[in-house]
């Protein structure tokens, strides 16, 4: 959602027409090999991360950036679908009890942080277990302004009362210890849990969970989120990362053999992305991420050879891509241009505040209003006009794919519109008649992509039921900064489901997670809390699986959000890019790309 750059006509119609008769070529720049190694420039289609230390990241923008620098203990395969998790800083995946409670990881001895200011004599140290210990006892401090304890809240034995006592006394004590986390060796570490938490190997994968060295947040305080030291394939020095514009990420010289895999699907092989078996990552030298707010500065660059792969702009998807086929045009391809449509577990929502004055609340009237907005919105229309149609659209949070997805993307329990008779109805039951008494509502979103123009749309549906907006468009890190303030009575972004299962998605509105966790609906509803306590320990099954259907609809029928979508993301590579199989389920795959010698850099 990213508002259109307007450029100046006479240099937009002189590179238009350039592109139209397919003259463009490589420029001379960032994607070039520059004489100091392969370097790729790949975009962040936003103002970039908003913190750079793994505990205080939330956002895709934030795993973009860091997946590059830090490592968790696990990752997921690079090439195999659905997802499947293998070990990272681990010899081998966890030995596990047969009660599923106790997990023991043996951690390979060739890790190293990255040489850094923070080590004695600059050179980065073996990264050990009590590296793992620091790294997620630091979730649970309240003083840095984590925002993910919600990841580690309720899941190892004595962690949640550690937390509780540290963050009462004068100082944070990182040292005292936590009866489910153990050290039993300099390269071996235990996990007690407190009930058999069906998730705990999912999240040991997110980027949050990597590891620190507690000589780097001591050295340098606050400004870790600018300085990041981690063990990964490369490194960011602070002064590559200029605001808003771009990060120079730098292979690490000093990282241990790791390899291209060896393990991947059979259609892989029409590609070649088999062929670089057994290489040693990574296989690049630099990384560039260039910043986008507006789409339209990154289309324009990866059709003048500056960006080595792009999402395409809505506005831009028929240019390149017959609408009937969904197949890419033979000028792109003919130019070396490959299409990968990736679907995302994706929710796309607008949410309401449930703390808010005004639209929050749980009364009668309260739950009227929020149903009255919700049937005057034609989501149909926003997939028609901004997405190509591409977008599923769908009843509830769990997108498709995952257990709880209704039948047919539709449940009852739903208040989905267009409906204007019936929200007419429900807004004048609430006590404001045709928007009489209600003023405007402030409604927070990016200032990205088309954001403005979705904007005005939804304006003018809730106009036909006498519901005015007033539109504040953020940055994204300034709206999720807004958000978690619970500044925002109504807001809109899109989450992306952090694994492959859809208790991530009720996270989103279980009570404790509250901003500024997960939970930015602030949603409280003690028998949707007592449901997800319990299906936290359940695996999959049938049984499971009816818990989180009566799950979705009690919070469809609160309405804390309006939705949702699911998006079809359209990535373009260019021909010089090799190894290219995007997924937005994780984010240290660059690691894995590399530069075609058949196409050299001019």
């Amino acid at each position: 959602m990213h508002r259109r750059l307007h450029w100046p006509q006479v240099a937009l119609a002189a590179l238009l027409c350039c592109l139209s008769c397919g003259c463009w070529a490589r420029k001379a720049g960032a994607s070039a090999d520059t004489g100091q190694g392969k370097t790729l420039t790949l975009p962040i289609r936003s103002a970039g991360p908003g913190s750079l230390d793994p505990v205080r990241g939330s956002t895709t923008y934030d795993s973009q950036a860091c997946s590059l620098v830090y490592e968790t203990l696990l990752q997921y395969k690079y090439l195999k679908r659905p997802l499947e998790l293998e070990p990272l800083l681990c010899v081998a995946m966890p030995q596990v009890s047969e009660d599923r409670l106790v997990y023991t990881f043996e951690l390979r001895q060739d890790v190293f942080f990255h040489d850094d200011p923070c080590f004695e004599n600059g050179k980065g140290r073996q990264m050990i277990a009590r590296d793992v210990v620091y790294s997620w006892k630091r979730l649970a401090d309240s003083g840095i302004g984590t925002r993910n304890w919600w990841l580690l809240e309720s899941t190892i034995l004595g962690l949640d009362e550690w937390r509780g006592q540290q963050n009462k006394n004068d100082s944070f004590d990182y040292d005292a210890p936590v009866e489910g986390i153990l050290a039993l060796d300099r390269f071996s570490l235990q996990v007690t849990l407190t009930e058999p938490v069906q998730r705990f190997l999912y999240i040991l994968a997110m980027f949050q969970m990597s590891v620190v060295p507690h000589e780097a947040v001591e050295f340098y305080g606050e400004t870790i989120s600018r300085h990041p030291v981690g063990t990964g394939p490369f490194t960011l020095a602070e002064e590559d990362w200029k605001t808003s514009k771009s990060l120079d990420f730098k292979r690490n010289g000093a990282w241990r053999e790791e390899f291209y895999p060896s393990e991947w699907m059979e259609r892989d092989e029409e590609r070649g992305l088999h062929l670089d078996a057994g290489k040693r990552l990574p296989l690049v030298n630099h990384i560039r991420f260039n910043c986008y707010v507006q789409d339209q500065p990154m289309w324009l660059e990866f059709r003048t050879g500056l960006l080595d792969y792009a999402q395409i702009p809505a506005e831009n998807y028929i240019d390149c891509i017959r609408k009937r086929t969904h197949q890419l045009k033979k000028a792109y391809r003919d130019e070396g241009i490959e299409y990968h449509p990736v679907p995302l577990l994706d929710f796309i929502f607008r949410g309401f505040n449930m703390e808010d004055e005004l639209l929050g609340g749980y009364s009668p009237q309260a739950k009227q209003l929020r149903q009255a907005i919700s049937l005057a919105i034609d989501l149909e229309e926003f997939n028609n006009t901004f997405y190509n149609g591409q977008n599923i659209v769908y009843d509830g949070m769990i997108p498709p794919g995952l257990d709880g997805y209704p039948e047919g993307g539709r449940c009852e329990a739903s208040y989905t519109g267009p409906d204007l008779a019936r929200a007419r109805e429900l807004l004048a039951l609430a006590g404001y008649p045709g928007g009489e008494g209600l003023g405007k509502i402030d409604f927070y979103t990016s200032l990205a992509a088309n954001s403005q123009e979705q904007t005005e749309m939804m304006q003018r549906q809730l106009g036909k039921i006498g519901i005015e907006l007033n539109a504040i468009l953020l940055e994204f890190p300034q709206l999720i900064e807004a958000i978690n303030k619970k500044k925002a009575p109504m807001f809109s972004f899109a989450w992306g489901s952090d694994y492959p299962d859809g208790e991530n998605n009720l996270a989103l509105f279980y009570g404790p997670n509250r901003s500024p966790g997960s939970n930015h609906y602030n949603y409280e509803n003690e028998a949707f809390d007592r449901l997800y306590e319990k299906i936290r320990s359940m695996p999959p099954s049938a049984a499971r699986t009816e818990i989180y259907a009566t799950m979705r609809d009690m919070v469809l029928e609160d309405v804390a959000f309006i939705g949702g979508m699911a998006r079809t993301r359209n990535y373009l590579s260019s021909a010089r890019i090799r190894n290219f199989k995007p997924t937005e389920d994780f984010w240290n795959w660059p690691k894995y790309l590399d530069i075609s010698p058949s196409t050299p850099a001019n």
